[in-house]
């Protein structure tokens, strides 16, 4: 089931995105308001042990520091994965073009998604994928600002308030078989943190 058509996978910048993102950036993409208080989401949804997938990472996931399970990492840009010291493994695939995972069925406790969610072309199929790899009763968390690169976001999530952003996510996950559990929207400095955690179907 598609969620966005044609006219909201619109991008200004059609060039494809890993030519977009083959430079590394070795910077964080909100501020540190916001990044304390994903880090304590984190700490709330993510336990000892848990195996967890970060989807469109960069070089730092703000997790807490605790002792997590298998962390295997994703993004576009091979530097910056090879930066971060919470990825045990990672690997590099540019979701617009292929949303299969390369990952087992239920492999991970938690899939993370930070401040990237407004690039996907195709968001049914990478949460359908994101429910796919989760264990029973494991969390997605997806978090995102109003900040982004705007040629790079699709139409339908420019076009849109942060409150309509929320709702939006809220369609991704529902659609790929996961039930909300918290929505999350605080403005502890600058950038508001604004979230979706869901749990994937425990049979």
């Amino acid at each position: 089931m598609q969620i966005l058509d044609d006219t909201d996978r619109q991008k200004v910048d059609t060039r494809p995105d890993d030519s977009f993102y083959d430079q590394p950036r070795f910077v964080t993409h909100a501020d540190d308001g916001f990044l304390r208080e994903l880090t304590a989401l984190y700490d709330t949804h993510l336990q000892p042990g848990d195996d967890v997938f970060d989807a469109m990472g960069s070089w730092v996931s703000h997790y807490p520091e605790i002792d997590l399970g298998r962390v295997v990492g994703h993004g576009l840009n091979a530097a910056e994965l090879e930066e971060n010291d919470r990825y045990d493994e990672w690997f590099t695939q540019s979701f617009n073009n292929d949303q299969t995972l390369p990952l087992g069925d239920e492999a991970f406790d938690a899939v993370t998604c930070a401040l990237s969610v407004q690039y996907l072309e195709y968001p049914a199929a990478v949460f359908s994928e994101f429910t796919r790899v989760l264990r029973p009763g494991g969390r997605v968390i997806v978090s995102f600002t109003n900040r982004m690169f705007p040629t790079k976001a699709v139409r339908a999530w420019r076009e849109r308030s942060d409150e309509e952003r929320l709702a939006l996510v809220q369609r991704y996950v529902e659609t790929a078989g996961l039930e909300p559990v918290e929505t999350v929207t605080e403005v502890p400095q600058n950038d508001p943190l604004l979230a979706v955690v869901a749990r994937a179907p425990t049979q």
